[in-house]
């Protein structure tokens, strides 16, 4: 009989749950290496090691790293991971932040090339146009993973190779860990029947065709306008009004210590069409010279969810100017007015930035995104946006956006 294999998997969807933190040395310091516990090889540790708590709650047995990945396990766990699976794991004492009870990271000290492509729902590989030599031919992504069970051999716990985020454990581990009541696990399997239909299998890869063709030609031009920056983390969100059903920003690193904010996905296609687009035909760009400003990705989300929302903004945000207001929870004090709202102006022209960029499937329009102060929208309101338009075209570059400025009325 065929053994069933699981990922095992942390258990967010838990209400008021701890996350730890990243692991940390005697003296308090972030380890050089953090993703080192979760690559599938024994670790080489001489040192004791602390795990902080980054999120306060209800302790479970199991739990990983927000960055790392790597799982942080109570004593019990522990022991019935060395009880039946000795050969596979390294368990490495911690120090929980506030704890008296034993904890310990969890090491899978196998990896195993076993991912089936064909059965698996889709993969995508780190190519070598994607500039990052030391993944090219490891998995980028991986949906609805299925193994070949036939090449796992003896292992009971492992990572899979290419895609070492997932931890792999056997059924005899999984009701090992269930007859235990363990706290903190999910298992998905990751053997037996494809999870979905050549039906679907098609749709799948007609998608894929679309998303590859769209993303690289968007990717090769943000690159055109400063440096993309692979290490920020946003949050993507799935679902919602956009086309693709899928919210993407990205961050650009540009000349004179700017950095331009960007939507990356009001331009693709139509998920349910499955038919080549550029979907609303725009893409929102907020630049600051702030630094380490993290709430334009914020103001970008709301504008964008507003334009998605009421089809009739749409038109005049894609073929000529806009001004709106949005909810400011979050946003910068010295921006609010007096409703607790954020004023901006959309579509203003500059030399600084293109107007249009092209994709395999059309043109789509750059749509700037100008902040005002609470005195320049009730200006606005009052006298219309020309004079407004004219006195921020004086400032070189008049499109920036910042937390605070005097106003320019």
């Amino acid at each position: 009989m065929e053994m069933r294999y699981f990922e095992l998997l942390d258990d967010m969807d838990i209400q008021d749950r701890w996350l730890p933190g990243e692991a940390r040395n005697s003296q308090g310091l972030e380890i050089d290496d953090i993703w080192q516990f979760a690559d599938g090889c024994p670790v080489q540790n001489k040192e004791q090691l602390r795990i902080p708590i980054s999120h306060p709650g209800a302790l479970l047995d199991y739990a990983t790293t927000s960055v790392g990945g790597t799982p942080v396990v109570h004593r019990r766990v522990a022991n019935i991971f060395s009880e039946l699976a000795s050969n596979d794991v390294q368990i490495i004492p911690v120090e929980v932040e506030g704890q008296t009870e034993p904890y310990f990271i969890l090491v899978a000290t196998r990896n195993i090339r076993c991912i089936d492509d064909q059965q698996s729902s889709e993969v995508k590989y780190w190519l070598p146009e994607d500039e990052r030599p030391e993944k090219t031919g490891t998995y980028r992504a991986v949906s609805n993973m299925r193994i070949d069970s036939t090449k796992v051999g003896e292992a009971k716990v492992f990572r899979p190779w290419g895609w070492t985020v997932a931890l792999i454990v056997s059924e005899h581990i999984k009701e090992g860990l269930e007859r235990a009541g363990v706290t903190g696990m999910r298992f998905e399997e990751v053997t037996g029947p494809s999870a979905i239909s050549p039906e679907q299998r098609e749709h799948s890869r007609k998608l894929k065709v679309l998303y590859d063709r769209t993303e690289t030609a968007r990717t090769a031009f943000w690159r055109t306008l400063g440096t993309l920056d692979e290490n920020a983390i946003l949050p993507i969100v799935v679902g919602g009004g956009w086309p693709a059903r899928r919210q993407v920003w990205r961050v650009i690193h540009r000349p004179e210590g700017r950095t331009l904010f960007v939507t990356d996905g009001l331009s693709d296609f139509f998920a349910d069409a499955v038919e080549p687009s550029v979907g609303f035909g725009m893409e929102l760009a907020l630049e600051t010279n702030e630094p380490q400003a993290d709430w334009p990705v914020t103001l970008l989300e709301r504008i964008a969810n507003e334009l998605v929302g009421h089809e009739h903004l749409c038109e005049p945000a894609r073929t000529g100017i806009l001004s709106m207001e949005v909810d400011g929870e979050r946003m910068p004090e010295p921006l609010l007015t007096k409703d607790g709202r954020v004023g901006v102006l959309l579509g203003m022209d500059t030399p600084a930035l293109p107007g249009h960029f092209t994709m395999p499937d059309g043109q789509v329009r750059l749509v700037t995104v100008k902040t005002l102060m609470p005195r320049e929208l009730t200006y606005l309101l009052e006298h219309g946006r020309e004079e407004l338009l004219h006195r921020f075209n004086q400032s070189n570059p008049g499109h920036l956006s910042k937390a605070w400025r005097q106003p320019v009325v």
